[in-house]
């Protein structure tokens, strides 16, 4: 199996910043796409940045210019700086990987999730 640890995640007032990290550990074979959700009281988890095996980066309109994610695939990190953080940032923050295994009957592909870090902004 794959586990998601994330860490980072803590109150900080509006316009301070933020980086959270997220590790992979487990029967890797290879990670493809990463991905940051977040799920703020009684909205719906929603994407706030993707970035692919090759560095293609994808980003929600509402952080574009604040957050920015990358990657490690030595350690099998990801990672999301986010700046000029607003009150509506606020939410529980997720790891999201795409882990191909090997396994003994061939490759399999799953989804894996964090537990999850709480982000607060406020002052």
């Amino acid at each position: 199996q794959v586990q998601l640890v994330e860490s980072g995640g803590g109150l900080v007032q509006p316009g301070g910043s933020l980086s959270l990290s997220c590790g992979a550990s487990g029967s890797i074979f290879t990670i493809n796409n990463m991905g940051w959700y977040r799920q703020a009281p009684g909205k719906e988890r929603e994407l706030v940045a993707s970035i692919s095996r090759s560095g293609s980066t994808n980003y929600t309109d509402s952080v574009v210019g604040r957050f920015t994610i990358s990657r490690d695939d030595a350690k099998n990190m990801v990672y999301l700086q986010m700046n000029s953080l607003k009150p509506d940032d606020t939410a529980v923050y997720y790891c999201n990987a795409l882990v191909t295994r090997r396994l003994m009957t061939g490759f399999r592909k799953s989804e894996y999730w964090g537990q999850g870090t709480q982000v607060t902004v406020s002052s």
